[in-house]
């Protein structure tokens, strides 16, 4: 059915794929297939996508740079957009940056270095996309998305744009309001301070050094799996129910970094959730605190 709806010939310049395996995109290297994919070119082609799905009832998803996500092994139904296309960053008046939601953390730092612009050296070395960062209002060491963002822009199901505020995203521990309206972040604006380029780069290189350090970057992974509960770090409390080196299937709890679990071959999704709902169980039996996902599961 999608087939006939001849995406590539209502699209300009973006890429269109049919039952494309999703583990090519995932940090974890797990997934499904996705009935359709997209990677998205622009803003135009993104508003065409999301008018379309409306208008046929057809489920879109947003893919991002699948980092903080576990991907169904059954994969995605419908259409899943990329938009690691949408990468454009510009440095505005009064050290104001525009970056579109598909640039990298990665990419905003290396633009920053170069601007001098400081205050964001926290996210240098989180994985994923700003689109991501801005939903999960992401955060490292002592930082996060809140204290840097001025305003959101985003498109509705109806490939309407909307701006949101600081205030209005409703930002607090890895939540912004984008999670319960489902729209779709194109555009973020940062404030930034005009800062000292040697300043910046050793900042920016202590950071790195200290999650290489710490974190089980030589394996896939997606990230920190659960929420930081109060009064406690995730990490101690699944070392301290010997949870360390859990294994089910080819997921495994890093012996290296607790709070992280690794895919050590061929992991699947449903290795994952089981060791994810292991580790929680153990934990509470352990300890009396309940973890909280803070990796998103999609797809079927």
């Amino acid at each position: 059915m999608l087939k006939n709806l001849n995406l590539e010939n209502i699209l300009e310049n973006s890429l269109v794929k049919y039952n494309e395996p999703l583990k090519n995109y995932s940090y974890t290297k797990t997934g499904g297939l996705a009935d359709v994919l997209i990677l998205i070119a622009s803003k135009s082609d993104l508003e065409k996508i999301i008018k379309l799905a409306n208008e046929k009832n057809i489920s879109i998803t947003i893919l991002g740079n699948g980092s903080n996500v576990l991907i169904s092994d059954n994969g995605i139904r419908g259409i899943t957009v990329i938009t690691s296309n949408m990468n454009e960053i510009e440095l505005l008046e009064n050290n104001i940056v525009s970056c579109e939601a598909g640039a990298t953390l990665k990419d905003l730092t290396n633009f920053l270095i170069e601007k001098q612009l400081t205050n964001l050296e926290f996210a240098c070395g989180i994985p994923g996309s700003i689109g991501g960062a801005i939903f999960m209002n992401a955060g490292a060491y002592g930082g996060e998305m809140k204290d840097v963002v001025i305003k959101v822009e985003t498109l509705n199901k109806f490939g309407n744009r909307k701006i949101y505020t600081n205030e209005e995203m409703q930002f607090s521990y890895r939540h912004s309001i984008i999670q319960e309206n489902k729209e779709i972040i194109t555009k973020v604006y940062f404030q930034l301070e005009h800062g000292n380029k040697e300043e910046i780069i050793n900042k920016v290189n202590e950071l790195n050094k200290l999650r290489e350090d710490k974190q089980p970057l030589e394996y896939p992974s997606c990230g920190s799996v659960f929420k930081r509960p109060e009064g406690h770090f995730a990490g101690k409390l699944i070392q301290d129910a010997t949870c360390q080196g859990l294994t089910i299937g080819d997921a495994q709890v890093s012996k290296k970094h607790a709070g992280f679990i690794i895919n050590i071959g061929n992991a699947t999704c449903e290795d994952y959730k089981k060791l994810i709902k292991e580790v929680q169980k153990r934990v509470f039996e352990n300890s009396n605190v309940k973890l909280e996902r803070e990796v998103k599961i999609i797809g079927e």
